[in-house]
């Protein structure tokens, strides 16, 4: 007797398979093939090496944005220096570039002098939201206001947020007081000379303002 036609896909040919010793069905012979699986469903983790993990903080849109920061109270270049770090850590923002200290004499206010610095960044945040973050920022380095222009441990200001012109209760863009001021037109000079006419620096030329060297 011939012995039956075997099907090429391996698979029994319709007739259930002998019970193994223990009840249950038995195992598929060698050379079967094996029981498909499932497909899993995703776990909504990014898997390493891909191209969405691959994506840096800069995988946004972006504006330019400028920030004056100035101390008075306590270790004020201390405090400067950290404000430079901590707004790199702004959610969607990227410090490109930070100025030098300066050191002022107060503006239309009294106290120690004040040392003063502008940073660029790139940032995917409202102008709103952004100066929100700068606010929290102040916040937490402790900073008061008990009067009008008293003196703070840190002072963070949004100079300009791309090509923004607003004019609210709660935020003016450019800064309304920036070309007024030595201690925000030298250093934002020295990182974004484009940003500053000659003309603008030559109204605060007699603002006494040093430049402190590292």
């Amino acid at each position: 007797m011939s012995a039956p036609n075997r099907p090429k896909d391996g698979k029994s040919g319709g007739r259930s398979q002998p019970a193994s010793p223990r009840g249950g069905a038995a195992k598929p012979k060698s050379g079967s093939a094996p029981a498909r699986r499932a497909p899993s469903r995703p776990s909504g983790k990014v898997a390493p090496g891909s191209p969405a993990a691959r994506r840096t903080r800069e995988d946004y849109p972006t504006v330019q944005a400028f920030v004056a920061i100035g101390a008075n109270l306590g270790d004020a270049q201390a405090a400067v220096k950290a404000a430079m770090d901590a707004i790199g850590t702004i959610e969607r923002t990227v410090v490109t570039a930070r100025s030098s200290l300066y050191r002022s004499a107060p503006v239309d206010a009294a106290g120690p002098d004040f040392i003063n610095a502008v940073v660029a960044v790139r940032t995917g945040l409202t102008a709103e939201a952004f100066l929100a973050e700068l606010h929290l920022l102040e916040e937490q380095a402790g900073r008061e206001r008990p009067f009008p222009n008293a003196p703070r441990t840190l002072d963070l200001d949004l100079l300009m947020h791309g090509n923004a012109i607003k004019d609210t209760p709660a935020l003016s863009l450019p800064h309304p007081r920036m070309r007024d001021r030595a201690f925000v037109l030298k250093p934002l000079a020295e990182i974004a000379p484009d940003k500053v006419p000659r003309a603008a620096l030559a109204r605060v030329s007699s603002q006494v303002i040093e430049r402190i060297r590292d």
